[in-house]
């Protein structure tokens, strides 16, 4: 009777210990796992392509969030058919996850022509005039575009002057100087609708917007030995046949 009693109040004792050791076992497993995840999948190389307005390392800052931020098998999850947007000034940021340790970050940014200067902030619009983003921080590499009479700036809306013909005429310009790799700073209308280009301390008086590709074709030969120089450099009557091209030196 006894030694019958003191198998009934031990079999308890071992449901508890084998269920214990089960425990451990699966938990064990778990962090075996875990360690494997963290370790096998953890993102060492970050490729990050088109982005102009951000660095790769903000790029990175954007998409890889959270606790397992840098796991490649968590982003790929994340990020699995699906961009990233609300981002100012991008459009949308896909993520490619190329090998366990390797992902591949592409940047759509929002297409802008230039900005204007309103209340403090910068004003940035696309190639149609319409106000995509506004911020305190200027972008390099956005032309200020001045000249252009307005009274109010809505976002997401087009600049509201007198002519559109001076957007398409700003596509036009930006067009050029990006084929001939001459990005400006400025570019400024006046009444009349000529054009001036700023760079740096070196205006581009370009005129009127007839023969513009013969003209801009020339700043690249130029621009190099204007370099430290302050003055106008004048093309308004620049042509294939009247190569004519003069610099006046300011102060």
């Amino acid at each position: 009777m006894n030694k019958q009693d003191s198998t009934i109040t031990k079999t308890p004792e071992i449901k508890v210990k084998i269920r214990i050791i089960i425990a451990l076992g699966v938990i064990n497993v778990l962090l075996m796992g875990l360690y494997f995840v963290l370790t096998h999948y953890a993102v060492k190389t970050v490729q990050v392509d088109g982005n102009k307005h951000y660095s790769a390392e903000e790029i990175k800052a954007m998409v890889m969030t959270g606790f397992f931020g840098d796991n490649s098998l968590y982003l790929s999850l994340k990020y699995k058919n699906k961009g990233i947007e609300g981002v100012p000034f991008v459009e949308t940021m896909d993520v490619m996850v190329q090998t366990n340790d390797t992902i591949r970050i592409i940047v759509y940014e929002k297409a802008l022509a230039g900005y204007v200067k309103y209340l403090g902030r910068y004003m940035y619009f696309d190639n149609q005039g319409v106000v995509v983003e506004t911020s305190k921080v200027m972008t390099k590499g956005i032309p200020q575009v001045t000249g252009l009479d307005f009274d109010h700036v809505v976002l997401h809306e087009k600049l509201p002057v007198e002519n559109d013909q001076i957007f398409q005429n700003i596509l036009t310009i930006t067009k050029l100087l990006n084929k001939y790799d001459v990005l400006c700073d400025r570019i400024q209308f006046d009444n009349s609708y000529n054009v001036t280009l700023g760079y740096d301390t070196v205006k581009v008086n370009i005129g009127a917007l007839e023969n513009l590709d013969e003209k801009l074709m020339q700043l690249p030969q130029i621009l190099p030995s204007l370099e430290g120089e302050r003055g106008t450099l004048d093309l308004q009557n620049y042509t294939a046949d009247r190569k004519s091209v003069t610099f006046e030196r300011g102060k």
